[in-house]
């Protein structure tokens, strides 16, 4: 059994107390933004540990609290909100860094790779699709050649570089390069919900494949949500069962990341606990 990381979480994943001032910055943006006073645009990369970019209207936001499958775009095409990297991102700016390890760039991430202990990720499989568009086009232009690095948490909430027990391992993380059509699939297992966090998938955003190897010129740093039906389904299985507790704690509405709104990180899901899940979303940028 991994320990928890609590206070890692509530000191560098920003809990609801550190982002208060945070969410009341968010809300004045998207205000502004709705008068036509700033334009819908993200946050430059010095700022993505602390500053979303969301311009995400309250009717948008009502018309996805609740739902199944969210919503994967915005009708405004607003850039995809920046959010915390989190304290275990492992690329150079806590630490360790895996983006310039040989077996980074890879589909399947299920299992460490490189001369780590080789382990491997347990949990209900979850296949994740990410299509990243370009926002001033309309989100009409796919970014072919950009490059993308996922990484979150086992089905217990520990995050392998970082936490008690998977410091050797090093899966749950990936790079991939877009294709024409602007995507990227990775294969991995559904998180699990640690204390104090909605569950989710932190993913960056590079202008090229050689950037995101060199963790150099990041654009965008942003976070995937999952619907609460989704996990409830999921969490009721096996090895699940802390997630079970610590979801029954929090709420989208009330969590210090998605709290201001998460219309355009909400994934869109399919699937089931036997057959597996895809979770689908679209990141303009």
């Amino acid at each position: 059994m991994h320990r928890d990381h609590d206070d890692d979480v509530h000191e560098h994943d920003r809990g609801l107390s550190y982002d208060l001032p945070v969410l009341a910055r968010r809300r004045m943006i998207r205000l502004m933004a709705g008068a036509g006073l700033v334009p819908l645009v993200g946050c430059s990369a010095d700022e993505d540990t602390s500053v979303s970019s969301s311009a995400t209207s309250s009717s948008a936001a009502s018309s996805s609290k609740g739902s199944t499958s969210g919503s994967s775009s915005s009708a405004e095409c607003a850039t995809i909100p920046e959010e915390t990297a989190g304290p275990f991102p492992g690329d150079g700016s806590n630490g360790v860094n895996v983006l310039k390890e040989s077996g980074v760039v890879r589909s399947d991430i299920t299992r460490s790779f490189g001369d780590s202990a080789g382990g491997t990720a347990e949990g209900v499989p979850l296949t994740v699709t990410l299509t990243v568009v370009d926002a001033a086009s309309g989100c009409g232009t796919p970014k072919k050649g950009a490059a993308v690095y996922l990484w979150h948490c086992d089905r217990e909430g520990a995050y392998s570089l970082y936490s008690e027990g998977v410091t050797d391992e090093n899966y749950l993380r990936g790079v991939q390069e877009t294709d024409e059509k602007g995507q990227v699939t990775f294969r991995s297992v559904f998180p699990g919900c640690y204390e104090g966090r909605w569950p989710h998938i932190h993913f960056e955003v590079y202008g090229s494949l050689a950037d995101a190897t060199a963790a150099t010129s990041l654009t965008n740093t942003s976070q995937l949500a999952f619907p609460k039906d989704v996990c409830d389904t999921v969490y009721a299985s096996d090895g699940y069962g802390r997630s079970v507790t610590n979801l029954s704690r929090l709420s989208l509405e009330t969590g210090g990341i998605f709290s201001d709104g998460y219309d355009q990180q909400m994934a869109v899901m399919k699937g089931s606990v036997a057959g597996g899940y895809t979770a689908d979303l679209t990141v303009p940028v």
